[in-house]
């Protein structure tokens, strides 16, 4: 089946330039052919992506929702008899309904799936074109799956913040993208387009997957059940002061260039300890542990604010006390205040780590826990 991309958004929003980004992250094997529906007598896009050695067929005069809906039919039929491509990139004129779009696909009585629903908005003209162009431009932002805000790079931190509220109000479930195009990996931009899955689901199947991630070990032998390899990361560890008939390394780490940030426990290992041991019962640290199909309560973040990582330290420090529920799991990517790599940032029950990373589409940050406090988290961030 022939998967059909759209990449909606209104006059000027920046929406050739995000097709040229996404064709950089495609599979090269790839066939694929892009629809410029240009408002006009002239097709000036098409020219220029006529570069990049895909095919192109124009529809000027007008645009898709209204008096091309049957010449697009047509120009979609023969565009994949023509061509066969893979994939077909729609870029439709500024001024259509995105949902009229939509239909007109749906309606062309052709073998194909609509894969890609993105909008691109003008971070800075976003309220400007809603007051002067509401039912036109609410129709773009409440129809996508995916909304790139563009021209981010000009904004303020507050402006943006104000912007993708703005966004939310309208559509609350579209993935937001704001960090510039420019800065992002193409193959990044088309997983995220593509709707791949999200840092909440991913948390949850691994918690599935490892039950926690412990393991039962007596404390009489030597262990290493929390022994890490890092290398250029910041980790933030429980400290133990054990006193133990034998060596142990139950949280040992060995690190290259790593700052490390302690909570102290005080242990005493002449007697076996299982204080990490999980059968889901009563087990002797005296919490309660359950399998992770039950997996308590979640809170995703999306934001586009920057962090120094002092700050990021300090919120993770919170997250591993009880002010906020029992926090079994977080894990997320932050924008950084002080370079332009990112915070990588993973915690699992108590012990927490930061590394430096590559852009992502947006600031993302997901906790997963036991009677967790969301909205205290969500302003946590």
């Amino acid at each position: 089946m022939i998967k059909v991309d759209i990449v909606s958004g209104f006059l000027g929003a920046g929406k050739t330039t995000l097709i040229t980004k996404l064709l950089s992250g495609l599979d090269k094997n790839e066939k694929i052919a892009i629809i410029e529906n240009e408002f006009g007598e002239i097709g000036i896009d098409g020219a220029f992506l006529k570069n990049s050695g895909i095919e192109i067929k124009e529809i000027n005069s007008g645009c898709i929702c209204c008096s091309l809906v049957g010449n697009f039919a047509d120009s979609l039929k023969e565009l994949v008899e023509k061509y066969s491509p893979n994939r077909i990139i729609i870029e439709p004129s500024g001024v259509g309904k995105l949902s009229d779009v939509v239909k007109a696909i749906n309606g062309a009585g052709i073998d194909v799936k609509v894969n890609i629903v993105c909008t691109v908005v003008d971070g800075g003209k976003c309220k400007m074109y809603y007051k002067n162009f509401g039912e036109f431009y609410l129709d773009q932002i409440k129809e996508a799956s995916v909304i790139v805000i563009s021209k981010t790079e000009k904004l303020s931190e507050e402006k943006l913040i104000e912007t993708c509220e703005f966004i939310k109000t309208y559509n609350p479930t579209a993935t937001l993208i704001t960090t510039p195009i420019s800065q992002l990996d193409g193959k990044l931009l088309v997983e995220n387009l593509e709707d791949g899955i999200s840092l909440t689901e991913m948390l949850i199947a691994e918690l599935k997957k490892h039950e926690h991630g412990h393991h039962h070990h007596h404390h009489d032998e030597e262990c290493h059940c929390h022994e890490h390899e890092h290398y250029h990361e910041e980790c933030h560890c429980h400290e133990h002061e054990h006193e133990h008939d034998e060596e142990c390394h139950c949280h040992e780490h060995e690190h290259e260039h790593v700052e490390c940030h302690c909570h102290d426990h005080e242990h005493d290992h002449d007697e076996e300890c299982h204080c990490h041991d999980h059968d889901h019962g009563e087990c002797c640290c005296g919490h309660h542990h359950h399998h992770a199909e039950e997996v308590f309560e979640s809170v995703a973040i999306e934001t586009p604010k920057a962090y120094s990582k002092d700050e990021l330290v300090a919120i993770l420090n919170k997250l591993c006390t009880e002010e906020f529920g029992t926090i079994l799991r977080a894990k997320g990517m932050l924008k950084s205040s002080e370079s332009d790599l990112w915070h990588y940032f993973d915690l699992v029950a108590g012990d927490f780590e930061v590394r430096t990373g590559a852009p992502d589409v947006i600031g993302k940050a997901c906790v997963i826990g036991s009677k967790i406090n969301k909205e205290e988290i969500k302003k946590l961030f």
